[in-house]
């Protein structure tokens, strides 16, 4: 455990100050040299397991995929259509929309096929995903405490629905450091699914919290400029700009030693960082050099924004040394129209995963990458909207996920959920015991990995008895 218990010297000026920045202090936070920081190899040094994942890439399908038309088949609720919902199943539960309704049963809106050697059952919607079912672990007995989407997305990626506590992405590069010289450690790519307006996603998302600044995520937009107010303005030249970066870093140096604020060495590095990411970062982003063959596995064209351009950065930052990769899918978030707009969001990613996984694999990457499939919670097996255009409502009582590398078992059906899918049953999984799983194949005891904060020592991984889910390991 890193020993944040003993505060770095600080003025009564620095304090202060520190105490009047806002986030356009830390919009850059993560942009540090890996010498910059606390070693190369983050806080924790040696590494007290063995290490499975140098590097992680998760894929958020924002808005709550359903998981009765994508992963859970359900024959019993197939034969319950339009039939009411049995009171055992609900009564006294939480629900989200459908609080108070009358509940009638939703059978799987499409048909499912088995894949694979594994003859893993899927969606029909899955056919590439399917084509790796051999390499994937599927669990389907995921909970979440949270049932409204931005205290569901906090939950899943910080371990507590109140905003202020770090990211997973934070807490790995404040961990483990980062391999990449010339580009964030933490970096997130948004794309939106081509339908109705999608549910806003918030930077808090990827923040470092009470962690220090420099773990904060940065994203990189598709379209356009990659970062904002990254490109010089007309008429200067890189030259110049140097000149203007070693003389800001000169007076921010003579602040630090005024003040001794630590926050300024992480200005002076977000600088520097900068500095390298004109060059780096646009040739980063330019997939037109991976040739016409990458570019039909993954199925973009460069510039278009989707999220199968996102998933070809994504290897693209993880051959570079990023730690941490997160993607944002938006739109999934189906209370209507799920029958409609449901093959047009599994369209878009579908190919896009199966690329990746198999992109990585041709590499020699997908044995130390850990790549994660989720969204912030499930769906009900219950209708919203009992005429026209059905969809379902949130839920947190069952969710599907998917794992795949680093040391994750291939072709695995872990955990179900009871015959109507209403509630994970058997093997049944926590948030708290997936980021316990990720960090244990990071190399990290998830019970000694703590910040102390509030007097407490906080973890990602809570303090509720969170557990590794070893029987999903290799």
């Amino acid at each position: 455990m890193h020993d944040s218990s003993k505060p770095s010297a600080m003025s009564r000026r620095a304090f202060l100050g520190r105490g009047s920045q806002g986030l356009g202090a830390v919009a850059l936070g993560s942009l540090l040299r890996p010498d910059l920081l606390q070693g190369a190899g983050g806080v924790l040094g040696s590494l007290p397991l063995p290490q499975k994942a140098k590097r992680v890439i998760w894929l958020t399908m924002a808005g709550g995929p359903s998981q009765l038309e994508l992963f859970d088949p359900k024959p019993k609720l197939a034969a319950m259509d339009g039939k009411p919902m049995p009171d055992s199943f609900t009564k006294g539960q939480q629900l989200a929309q459908l609080q108070g309704q009358k509940l009638v049963c939703k059978g799987p809106m499409f048909a499912f096929q088995k894949f694979g050697k594994c003859q893993m059952e899927l969606s029909e919607l899955l056919p590439n995903i399917g084509s790796v079912a051999d390499e994937i672990c599927l669990i389907r007995s995921m909970t979440t405490d949270a049932i409204n989407h931005d205290p569901a997305h906090m939950f899943m990626n910080t371990g507590s629905q109140i905003a202020g506590r770090p990211s997973m992405g934070a807490w790995v590069t404040y961990g483990l450091g980062s391999d990449a010289e010339d580009l964030p450690g933490f970096v997130v790519l948004m794309s939106t699914g081509k339908g109705r307006s999608p549910q806003p996603i918030a930077a808090r998302q990827w923040s470092s919290g009470f962690l220090p600044s420099k773990y904060q995520g940065v994203q990189l937009r598709s379209q356009g400029d990659p970062v904002l107010y990254l490109t010089n303005p007309n008429g200067i030249a890189r030259d110049g700009q140097g000149a203007d970066v070693a003389a800001i870093n000169a007076l921010n140096r003579q602040h630090e030693r005024l003040v001794g604020d630590p926050e300024i060495a992480t200005r002076i590095a977000q600088y520097e960082m900068a500095f390298q990411m004109q060059i780096s970062v646009p040739h980063l982003m330019d997939i037109s050099a991976e040739g016409p063959k990458t570019l039909e596995m993954y199925g973009c064209q460069p510039g278009d924004g989707s999220f199968a351009s996102n998933c070809l950065l994504a290897r693209r930052l993880a051959e570079r040394g990023t730690r941490f990769i997160q993607l944002y899918h938006r739109d999934w978030d189906h209370h209507s129209l799920l029958r409609e707009e449901l093959p047009l969001r599994a369209a878009e990613v579908d190919r896009a995963c199966a690329a990746l996984i198999t992109d990585l694999k041709q590499r020699g990457m997908f044995e130390d990458t850990l790549i994660v499939w989720s969204g912030e919670f499930g769906r009900t097996p219950m209708a919203q909207g009992n005429k026209g255009p059905i969809g379902r409502d949130h839920h947190n009582k069952a969710m599907s996920m998917w794992l795949a590398g680093a040391g994750i078992q291939r072709g695995v059906s872990y955990g179900a959920t009871d015959d109507l899918g209403y509630a994970a049953m058997d093997k049944v999984t926590t948030v708290h015991d997936l980021h316990a799983t990720m960090l244990h194949q990071l190399g990290i005891h998830h019970e000694a990995f703590s910040f102390k904060f509030q007097g407490l020592d906080a973890r990602l991984s809570g303090v509720e008895g969170a557990k590794v889910i070893k029987d999903i390991l290799a």
